[in-house]
């Protein structure tokens, strides 16, 4: 077997196609468009290279191509930990524990020359909100730039000295069935207070919704520890990424003397579209896809995100706006799947909500680390308070 950095236009090709015979007649995988792939490590599209580097390994054995791994450094995340992380992403790997060893050796090797002392993965040089964790439970088809892999890749990971970093839950339900008595009964304690109002997004006003958000996100989020405030521009850019496949009835605010105090963004589950397309998103592919959107050919909603200002947590805000969202959702549309996008386990208040508005757990993911001196200590990501 011999590992080779890819440089070619072959070699990134060959890096693209892979999962293609990895998962050759496994139907809940979904090819993810081969351009979503491609922007990941290119430096004119991913704004990452700004402060980071990547670098991508092939495995091949006599001339076939057996196994890929992308190594990749965030110098701004990197020194915040404990010891200096790097990580690897986009692994897939036959079952083969030695082939799987020359692919994290070799991204071992790459992050070690360059100051780093652990890895994190199967993560990505970019966002948390796409291709993040190892799926472990609930091997079904997965929602847009979600991580799908082999049952193996566990053993893998666990065999080459990885260890469980956190858990990434994700909660599933009916969304035509009732929601519980006891939301209900909290939602008509918020809605007999006329100083509460709930909307759903106005796509004539979409910069107004994004400082909204931002209002809710920097207040519910931020202090508790999930980063720093996001501004202006960050969040205008991010719902006009939306925008084209928005729903405006999945998408939902709620008001207290007309200040936003709370949020709940669900979005159509393009990539159940995207699985027609075999990884090409050209104009043609494009066209279908839009026609795809306005029949609403996805039965299926994701939900991103959920927050709720400090000063309005524990009021019955979230049973509110749930309630009132489920009664669009169950008379109104054709949605039949909803599924939440994980949710770390180091953030035991969101689970729990999470697990009150849902009925069941649909899958979870692992996202591992590897200290490369296994004398030292091994901790888990800090809980938030």
């Amino acid at each position: 077997m011999e590992i080779v950095t890819v440089v070619t236009k072959k070699q990134k090709q060959d890096f693209i196609n892979l999962p293609v015979k990895i998962y050759s007649g496994d139907n809940n995988w979904i090819r993810p468009l081969d351009k979503d792939i491609e922007d990941v490590f290119d430096a004119t599209t991913n704004k990452f290279f700004r402060h980071g580097s990547c670098v991508r390994f092939l495995l091949l054995s006599n001339n076939n191509c057996i196994g890929r791994v992308a190594a990749f450094i965030n110098e701004k995340t990197a020194k915040r930990e404990q010891y200096p992380t790097g990580g690897i992403g986009f692994f897939e790997c036959i079952d083969d524990v030695n082939a799987a060893k020359i692919l994290f050796d070799a991204a071992k090797k790459w992050l070690t020359e360059r100051g780093m002392h652990a890895m994190d993965g199967p993560i990505n040089f970019g966002e948390r909100e796409a291709w993040w964790g190892l799926i472990v439970d609930g091997f079904s088809p997965p929602p847009y730039k979600m991580n799908y892999n082999k049952p193996y890749y566990k053993h893998l990971f666990e065999h080459y000295g990885f260890k469980e970093y956190f858990k990434q839950l994700c909660f599933g339900l009916d969304p035509k069935k009732e929601v519980d008595a006891k939301l209900i009964a909290r939602h008509a304690i918020i809605a007999a207070n006329k100083d509460y109002r709930f909307e759903c997004l106005q796509m004539n006003l979409m910069s107004k919704y994004a400082e909204d958000f931002k209002t809710v996100y920097n207040s519910a989020w931020v202090k508790h520890g999930e980063g720093k405030a996001l501004e202006s521009h960050q969040v205008q850019a991010f719902f006009k990424k939306m925008k084209p496949v928005i729903d405006p009835k999945l998408v939902y605010y709620v008001y207290f003397k007309n200040e936003p105090v709370a949020f709940f963004i669900n979005l159509p589950d393009i990539n159940q579209l995207f699985k027609k397309f075999n990884g090409r998103f050209g104009i043609v592919e494009k066209l279908k896809f839009i026609t795809m959107l306005k029949m609403r050919s996805t039965k299926k909603i994701i939900g991103l995100v959920f927050g709720v200002v400090p000063q309005h947590q524990g009021l019955g805000v979230d049973s509110f706006m749930i309630v009132e969202a489920s009664k669009i959702i169950r008379l109104q549309l054709p949605y039949t799947e909803y599924e939440m996008q994980w949710i770390g386990d180091f953030n035991p208040k969101m689970v729990s909500v999470a697990q009150s508005l849902t009925t069941h757990q649909s899958r979870m993911l692992i996202t591992y680390r590897k200290l490369f001196d296994e004398k030292r200590v091994f901790e888990r990501h800090p809980i938030f308070s």
